[in-house]
């Protein structure tokens, strides 16, 4: 789950730490270059004075009998100091060596701009919408450069600031399994929509088991009455389930299914009706008004989209337009077992400022886990 975004933002973050210690390390290679230059000079200058000197006091023969003794001695010299750095660069890594393990520096705001635009790219291309990727950018800004850092933790810098963006962006969803057992009329009403192929009576299915493994007592409304064998396949998951089915006939008014599911569990006690609708595109406006008069009749206590994670920014689209007409309470995203991106519950939290309250992760009924932000990041490696 999220490889391409856990990858590539992990590659990210070590990259920028590297080559910032890497433009450290050159800095002061080039400060010690410097003062080896100085100092060889002063030492040539106070030679050649020296030599001077001597010249002046001594005849030819003690002079060129001193030449040679001094070139010996360089060339000891020099040998001598050659073997003490290859045995101390043997020990010790450039950074131990000159002191930079701990010392802090401070990332410019053109250091962080020259890798701005690939950070950019590896969020655009992992389906975190735009205006999500211009919010991280400007944090992460805010966050990192001018700041002081110890070289050594840089990269760990990084990933922390950017893991404290996105819990900031991530909304987490509220305890159902909690709200539906403390709600004192029954049933307690989830009424759930999405578009064509999105996995929304698959997902009844999954939260429907989740339910019942925790006691809950549930009974499902058949309120696809347009799309053909959707009360069939509905019926094969309860049958499966061991669960009641409220259904019409096809074509019938799925405002007066929900109402009929909701008055069937209030006569026998039970906990929750779940509501199935049928899909419809974002873009068929007098569908989506349709489902206004389900909500109307229903009054469901938590209206649920069910959306892909794969489809990335086309959800974006589709949950604004439902959140337009029944103002929806919260997110399911089916599929996150495929997601190899993970930018689709990025850009649906921040955007639509609505709870992912479950990830759907395979095609068993148990297939289905509550969204828990924390270890959403951590699945992206942060």
């Amino acid at each position: 789950m999220f490889k391409f975004l856990k990858e590539k933002l992990g590659n990210w973050a070590k990259n920028f730490a590297k080559e910032k210690e890497e433009s450290e390390e050159i800095q002061e290679e080039d400060k010690i270059v410097k003062k080896e230059r100085k100092d060889k000079k002063e030492k040539v200058k106070k030679k050649k004075e020296k030599i001077k000197n001597k010249e002046k006091t001594l005849g030819k023969t003690e002079k060129q009998e001193e030449q040679k003794q001094k070139e010996i001695e360089k060339r000891i010299e020099e040998n001598i100091q050659e073997e003490v750095k290859e045995e101390n660069f043997k020990k010790k890594s450039f950074f131990e060596k000159i002191g930079l393990v701990n010392r802090k520096v401070k990332i410019s705001e053109k250091e962080f701009e020259k890798y701005k635009e690939e950070l950019e790219f590896i969020l655009l291309e992992n389906n975190v919408a735009l205006e999500v990727v211009d919010k991280i950018l400007k944090e992460l800004e805010e966050d990192i450069s001018n700041k002081e850092i110890a070289i050594k933790e840089i990269e760990n810098e990084i990933r922390n600031s950017l893991k404290k963006i996105i819990e900031e962006i991530l909304i987490q969803g509220q305890d159902l399994l909690k709200e539906i057992k403390n709600k004192d009329k029954k049933p307690y009403v989830v009424l759930f929509c999405g578009i064509n192929g999105s996995g929304k009576t698959t997902t009844i299915a999954k939260i429907a088991n989740y339910l019942k493994e925790n006691k809950i007592s549930c009974v499902i409304a058949a309120g696809d009455t347009f799309r053909a064998a959707s009360i069939e396949q509905l019926e094969k998951h309860a049958e499966k389930l061991n669960l009641k089915v409220i259904k019409h006939e096809y074509g019938a008014d799925p405002a007066a299914v929900g109402f009929d599911t909701i008055k069937y569990a209030e006569r026998n006690n039970i906990d929750c009706a779940l509501i199935d609708t049928a899909g419809r595109m974002h873009t068929q406006k007098n569908l989506l008004r349709e489902m206004e008069k389900i909500v109307k009749v229903c009054k469901p206590d938590k209206k649920i989209f069910v959306g892909e994670s794969i489809t990335g920014n086309d959800s974006v689209e589709q949950i604004k337009s439902f959140d337009e007409i029944i103002r929806i309470d919260g997110i399911i995203l089916t599929k996150a077992d495929i997601d190899e991106k993970g930018g689709t519950a990025l850009s649906l939290g921040y955007i639509t400022k609505k709870p992912i309250f479950y990830l759907g992760t395979g095609q068993e009924y148990k297939d289905i886990e509550p969204f828990d932000k924390k270890k959403f990041i951590e699945k992206l490696g942060l």
